[in-house]
C-alpha cells in the first residue's frame, strides 16, 4: 500500500494551480472537467502519480466558498533553503503564518497559507534528516 493523493477543495482553480506551480514548484500532471458533475479535478506533484503521492485540487463549479473546519492540519513540503522558499512563496501569493524559525527538535520550519487558506508547512530537509537520510526524488 501507498498514499496516492491528498485532495483539497478550492474556490479559484486557476489561482490555486498557479500558486502550487509557481510558489511550490509543483507540475500540473493532469486536469479534467466533469460536465455532468459540474466539477474539475487537477493533479499536481513533484513526480509522476505512478511513483509519488500527489495533490488533487477539486473545483466544484457552483461553489463560491468553503469552511476549512478544524480537522485538517496542513500540507508539509520539504525544501532545501527554508528562507528562500518562504520568501518565494510570499512573492507568489502565500500569506505568512509562522516565519522561519528553529523548533526545539532542531528542525527549521515555517508556515504559509495558500490562496484558499490551507496551511502549508515548509521544512528545511537538512535540519529534519541527517545527510544520508534526506528523501530525494
Amino acid at each position: 500500500m501507498r498514499l496516492l493523493h491528498t485532495m483539497l477543495r478550492v474556490v479559484d482553480l486557476e489561482k490555486s494551480i498557479e500558486f502550487y506551480e509557481q510558489a511550490l514548484k509543483m507540475r500540473l500532471l493532469r486536469r479534467k472537467d466533469y460536465e455532468s458533475g459540474r466539477f474539475t479535478l487537477a493533479f499536481l506533484g513533484y513526480g509522476e502519480e505512478a511513483d509519488v503521492a500527489v495533490l488533487e485540487l477539486t473545483h466544484n463549479w457552483d461553489r463560491k466558498e468553503y469552511e476549512l473546519g478544524n480537522a485538517f492540519g496542513h500540507l508539509a513540503i520539504g525544501v532545501e533553503d527554508l528562507q528562500a522558499s518562504y520568501d518565494h512563496c510570499l512573492k507568489h501569493g502565500a500569506t505568512p503564518k509562522v516565519a522561519p524559525k528553529v523548533f526545539g527538535s532542531g528542525t527549521r520550519l515555517a508556515f504559509v497559507k495558500d490562496p484558499d487558506g490551507y496551511d502549508v508547512e515548509l521544512i528545511e530537509l537538512s535540519s529534519k534528516f541527517s545527510a544520508g537520510e534526506v528523501p530525494r526524488d
